[in-house]
């Protein structure tokens, strides 16, 4: 039985998403942060970084989300990784594009607005932080003009892990209006099936 570690609202969310499309069976593990479960020798042995999310499979352990979701893919729903090298390339791109340029500055605005008391906010972060999405998000609203998906003719890996960043900006509360690509995307998604069920996780 494939085990998560992590909740389905935080970071952990991408993989749980995934685990929804790849149809196997899993059991949520929950870490309690207040109690330092995730400093615990325990699970320090699980993910050393003492981070979540982390994933058993049998006896084969990995962490990082997006690593996880690959190896998810390939386990056990490997079309989701695309058809031929070069849509498994595109789907390796968009997903690292995703974590690795779009959503540290989505992070950085979350931060400032959820976790910091609004009288410490620092405010040159934020606004800092927002005059770097227009450019990133146009950069996926461009090609999505090509067709309903990031890559290929269906849905893959890419548009999950990417949709999973893109979502933090109803978190911040940050306007798409000017993204309609990006909106009737997220909209397409937002029908799967499997995108239902994560989303009625607690």
């Amino acid at each position: 039985m494939i085990k998560i570690y992590g909740s389905p609202k935080s970071s952990s969310g991408r993989c749980f998403w995934c685990l929804e499309e790849i149809g196997q069976a899993y059991e949520p593990q929950a870490i309690n942060f207040k109690e330092k479960e995730h400093k615990s020798p325990a699970y320090l042995e699980i993910n050393p970084n003492g981070k979540v999310p982390a994933l058993i499979d049998g006896e084969f352990k990995v962490w990082e989300s997006m690593a996880i979701n690959f190896y998810l893919a390939e386990a056990y729903k490997p079309e989701l990784l695309g058809q031929n090298p070069q849509e498994k390339g595109l789907v390796h791109q968009w997903s690292i594009w995703a974590i690795a340029d779009l959503q540290p500055p989505l992070i950085e605005i979350f931060i400032q607005l959820v976790f910091v008391p609004e009288e410490r906010r620092n405010h040159d972060v934020i606004k800092k932080a927002q005059e770097k999405l227009p450019t990133l998000l146009q950069t996926l609203d461009n090609e999505l003009k090509r067709g309903p998906f990031l890559v290929g003719n269906s849905f893959s890996l890419a548009d999950l892990n990417a949709a999973s960043v893109v979502s933090i900006c109803q978190e911040i509360k940050f306007d798409l209006t000017a993204f309609k690509n990006i909106q009737n995307w997220l909209n397409e998604i937002s029908q799967r099936p499997a995108f239902k069920k994560y989303q009625a996780l607690n």
